[in-house]
């Protein structure tokens, strides 16, 4: 699979003026995704600082760019009912003209859930959700008047061998990962073995890593991993975008 380069732009700590100005530059520089995260609080820095809703910001998104796609690094299935999800993911995948990634993952920040009045549950519950949740999405887009564009990714962001990997090798076509080289390696091969349990081809799925450091520390280890989507975090008030320059300089050396 081809090589490509993600940024997560952290919706905190920052202006929706200079998060849309660093959006453009990204896009500009030659990033292939630009996601966002779902959350109501800064995950660093103040916890109570600036801080900016998901889905709305992704909607501003669509008609802010015209050739990265976006999504979100992940959506919380516990904020939303599936159908309305559904709904707001195709409707953002039309403004974008088939741009969108929809993220998902069970969540986890516990501070979200508690000041915004939802259930927190088990870690377990929340998984058994999403794995309910997500035939629901797919079927919701069945019924949808316009339908989506296309086939809208669904990405799963998350490490759990038993739940989240195996609704992966289900329902997504992005499986995105946190870790070293060797535990990505790992995870995938527990991916591929779900896979080959209801089976399914495991090259259908791309496989996704977040990397904080330069090419030259991980870019060979997480390729090696089968990886083949690379995300930068950056968050405000300042936007450094040279370590995305630096990944995106990198993959076009590979040719």
């Amino acid at each position: 699979m081809s090589i490509r380069i993600g940024l997560q732009l952290q919706p905190q700590h920052a202006d929706y003026d200079r998060i849309r100005d660093t959006l453009r530059a990204a896009e500009d520089a030659g990033a292939d995704v630009v996601f966002n995260w779902d959350h109501f609080f800064p995950l660093s820095g103040d916890p109570d600082g600036k801080h900016f809703e998901c889905w709305t910001m992704l909607g501003a998104w669509a008609e802010s760019t015209s050739r990265v796609e976006i999504g979100a690094l992940v959506t919380c299935n516990s904020y939303r009912n599936p159908e309305l999800l559904a709904d707001m993911a195709r409707t953002v995948d039309h403004i974008s003209k088939g741009r969108l990634i929809l993220g998902i993952g069970s969540g986890w920040f516990e501070k979200d859930y508690d000041e915004y009045g939802y259930d927190f549950k088990t870690a377990g519950r929340r998984l058994d959700d999403l794995g309910a949740a997500l035939p629901r999405i797919r079927d919701r887009w069945t019924k949808l008047n316009p339908a989506p564009t296309r086939d809208i990714p669904i990405l799963i962001g998350g490490g759990g061998e038993k739940k989240t990997l195996r609704y992966t090798a289900e329902y997504a076509g992005i499986w995105h990962g946190f870790g070293d080289a060797e535990t990505i390696a790992h995870k995938c091969a527990v991916l591929d073995g779900h896979c080959a349990t209801i089976g399914r081809d495991p090259k259908e799925i791309v496989r996704s890593a977040a990397v904080n450091g330069k090419p030259s520390e991980q870019a060979q280890g997480l390729l090696d991993a089968g990886v083949s989507l690379f995300t930068v975090g950056v968050g405000g008030p300042d936007h450094d975008l040279a370590l995305l320059q630096e990944w995106i300089s990198w993959r076009d050396a590979q040719g």
